[in-house]
């Protein structure tokens, strides 16, 4: 397949070009030479900022197109101001003393007087309705906000639309930071061709390599070298664009593989504009040269973080040297102040803001931490930083505080993976390596980085042989993630070594968490009961060290397999025992966990509504973690249960989710394989209750949920969907999560707005409104509004016994 823009819409495009183009002109505006790429939000957003407001400030990293923006808007609304729009370039303008006869230019005053300046001025604009655009204001700033505040006091009906790096700072002033283009979420599945040529950064690196290769096109075999062009340029258009021209030379795939040395690379850019807007570094060093002193040396030093960071860690990292510690917080406002760092609108802890560097900053900023000699150091003091965290996390896993640590250390994940890529890189590193790979124990089980996880323990493992605690930690560790993934063999290879080692160094902690480990590789085998004899053995020596986490794994195991063995009080009794030492610690996740295996006993003595109660509070719980092991399991149950009650559409439908579940985990019921004769109990109960085709089409039905879906039938929360298909009534050409953005988009909420109310990434919500208006054929948000409305009123009538 491949993807290019159809020759009616260049067409199109081009009509529209050369009206838009004709239009500019007509107000003194240089003309539109290339096409304009997405923005439909923000160009929506500028205008409504700029009817209730009379100075709009946009600002944003350089490159970002915070210029063609602003002109894209000065087209769209030039009939709206009787005496024109007006461009006034400052870029190129050094002195300060300059300024307003810089203006008067611009707006083409013919004043031979001997009248200041800004007097002249004023006295041209007071009667006039007009937007003035001041362009690149960043290296003129206060002498531009002294100019701006002045003409909207002294001019009744003139507004000023500023771009610049920072904001001017004035009363009443309302501001837009301009994000990068839209590029596919990171951490969401792989989207189709069609889908990805809806993202604005794809777009527009199709269309300027188009123009230097015809007939360039996103194919199969290129996608994931453009995309990775896009993602490393941060949906920056400057880059973009400067990596399209590329193409004359190279091919795609070498195109992305010189782009480590990025700076020398892109240098291709139009002649005609300033030396610092012809290639990206110069961009960056002009952003670079407006920064003071520290504020350069923070940039350097945060240049160290891989994905991010709050202002905790950034006074911990970047402090000292030049730097006050309580200086930190206005150096980074200053940094934020000047579009070098962005604060970061995507789901994290909500009490304390995040930062970033776009990809491009980041390595500017890592050359010059490099030019000073002390790279090693800093990247020493994040390693020790990050390594502190994932002790103080392991600490506090289990009690009130369980929650926001996996939440904190999933937001930290790339920079836990570059602490621990800095231990294992040296030798003398390894061993603070393997302790903080151990520490990180429960956020490779809980947020899907059981691999990554086990790796960092093999390698940790395999280069440290060391008999120590550290060792025997590791091991017995890296035996359950083992587990999990079905690798029984591998994990009492290393249970038995971290045994041994425990009883060499007297070491009681270790002892029993071989001893509970050592009972799951029982229970995989087959053999309960000398699994129940292990988890028995691991509840005393957890009791006796006081470790509440292992002696709540090994209650819950207990319950589990004294159940399988028919031994309901005991299994009752573990469980109550396992939900006691939760609450007294205010611990949520083994909780869910005891309640997943109190429900399967409660099942089997028969009480299906109770049991059915505690698998929907756990999975709830096991839901907001994210946590896919805990989900598929209660999932799981909910289907046994739905068997048992007859409910055979139900059980075939979540046997359906299951199929997704458990093939996105890797392997089924990872970890509890003594239940798979559930499992295939009750796909024979309901394929033999429904017949074949009938038991086929709900478990597709049930696989094509989207996973939100899935868990809100699941939780009896919502009928059940089909994809884009509802379960009754004609077809909706939209996804049920589409439809649900659709009637948010309906209510008149923006994306912002949209992605808070969903608890998604704000790019997410952008794509996701970009797809719906592809799919429906519209150009603005009030076409969606009114076809949910008629689209409503059809549904209604569907539904309507009197219709």
């Amino acid at each position: 397949m491949v993807i290019r823009w159809p020759g009616r819409r260049e067409a199109l495009m081009n009509v529209v070009a050369s009206t838009t183009s004709k239009r500019l002109q007509a107000q003194g505006l240089p003309a539109e030479v290339t096409g304009f790429v997405g923005r439909r939000h923000e160009v929506a957003e500028v205008k409504r900022l700029l009817s209730g407001a009379r100075v709009v400030t946009l600002t944003g990293t350089g490159g970002v197109g915070k210029t063609r923006l602003a002109l894209r808007v000065a087209a769209d609304v030039v009939r709206a101001f009787r005496d024109g729009v007006w461009l006034v370039d400052l870029a190129a303008l050094e002195s300060p003393e300059l300024l307003v006869q810089a203006v008067s230019e611009a707006l083409e005053i013919r004043d031979h007087s001997s009248r200041p300046p800004m007097r002249v001025l004023i006295e041209h604009l007071r009667d006039k309705q007009a937007l003035v655009i001041l362009d690149n204001c960043e290296h003129l700033l206060h002498d531009c906000a002294v100019l701006a505040e002045t003409l909207v006091r002294s001019t009744p009906e003139v507004r000023i639309l500023a771009t610049s790096r920072q904001v001017l700072g004035i009363a009443g002033e309302q501001t837009l930071s301009v994000p990068a283009l839209s590029l596919p979420d990171a951490d969401v599945s792989r989207p189709s061709l069609e889908s990805l040529a809806q993202y604005d950064a794809i777009q527009l690196f199709v269309e300027r390599a188009g123009a230097v290769l015809p007939g360039f096109a996103v194919t199969e075999a290129n996608r994931d070298a453009v995309e990775q062009i896009c993602r490393r340029l941060d949906g920056i258009p400057l880059g973009i664009e400067l990596a399209a021209v590329r193409l004359r030379a190279l091919s795609v795939e070498q195109l992305l593989a010189r782009l480590d040395d990025r700076f020398h690379l892109l240098t291709a850019g139009s002649r005609a504009a300033l030396p610092r807007q012809q290639t990206l570094r110069a961009l960056i060093d002009w952003s670079y040269a407006l920064c003071t002193e520290q504020e350069r040396l923070l940039w350097a030093r945060a240049s160290v973080f891989a994905d991010g960071l709050d202002l905790t860690a950034a006074e911990a990292v970047c402090s000292g040297d030049g730097i006050l510690r309580e200086e930190v917080v206005d150096l980074v406002i200053g940094l934020v102040d000047k579009s070098v760092l962005i604060r970061d609108d995507r789901p994290s802890s909500p009490s304390a803001a995040r930062y970033r560097l776009l990809e491009t900053v980041r390595q500017y900023g890592r050359e010059r931490l490099a030019a000073t000699g002390q790279a090693a150091a800093f990247q020493r003091r994040h390693r020790d930083y990050y390594r502190k965290l994932s002790a103080q996390a392991h600490a506090e896993q289990f009690g009130p505080s369980q929650v926001a640590w996996f939440t904190t250390l999933k937001i930290e994940h790339a920079n836990l993976r570059a602490a621990l890529e800095h231990c294992f890189a040296r030798p003398e590193g390894i061993a603070t390596g393997l302790g903080m790979a151990a520490d990180l124990l429960y956020h490779w089980i809980t947020n899907c980085y059981l691999a990554e996880g086990r790796r960092w323990l093999d390698q940790g493992l395999a280069a440290r042989t060391g008999p120590d605690e550290t060792r025997a930690r590791a091991l017995w560790t890296d035996s359950w993630l083992a587990l999990i993934q079905a690798d029984v063999a591998s994990a009492a290879a290393m249970l038995e070594e971290a045994g041994a080692l425990g009883e060499r160094l007297g070491q009681e902690p270790v002892l029993a968490y071989v001893a509970l480990y050592s009972g799951m590789v029982a229970m995989y085998r087959g053999d309960a009961g000398s699994a129940v004899a292990l988890y028995e053995e691991a509840v005393t020596r957890h009791r006796s060290t006081g470790d509440p986490v292992g002696l709540a794994l090994a209650l819950i195991r207990l319950c589990l397999a004294r159940s399988f063995l028919g031994d309901s009080p005991g299994a009752v009794s573990a469980a109550e025992e396992c939900l006691a030492v939760c609450d007294a610690h205010g611990e949520g996740w083994h909780r869910a966990y005891a309640m997943m295996a109190l429900g399967i006993e409660i099942w089997r003595q028969g009480d299906a509504p109770r049991a059915a109660g505690l698998e929907k509070e756990s999975l709830r719980f096991n839901c907001s973690l994210s946590d896919p092991l805990g989900a598929g399991i209660n999932l799981e149950v909910l289907a046994w249960i739905a068997a048992a009650a007859k409910q055979y559409q139900k059980a075939a439908r979540l046997l359906g989710i299951l199929e997704t579940v458990w093939q996105a985990i890797g392997a089924p019921l990872s970890g509890f394989g003594h239940l798979a004769g559930y499992h295939d109990e009750c796909v024979s109960r309901v394929r033999r209750a429904l017949g074949e085709p009938a038991f086929n089409t709900a478990v597709r039905r049930g696989a094509r949920l989207a996973y939100d879906e899935a868990l809100a039938y699941a939780l009896d929360e919502s009928a059940p969907g089909d994809g884009a298909q509802a379960e009754e009534g004609r077809p909706a050409p939209l996804t049920r999560r589409e439809m649900q953005i659709a009637q948010l988009v309906a209510q008149g909420m923006s994306n912002k707005e949209i992605a808070a109310a969903l608890v998604i990434a704000q790019r997410t919500a952008e794509g996701h409104v970009e797809h719906i208006l592809s799919k429906l054929g519209f150009t603005s948000r009030a076409q969606v509004a009114v076809w949910i409305g008629e689209w409503n009123r059809s549904v209604d009538g569907e539904h309507d016994p009197g219709g």
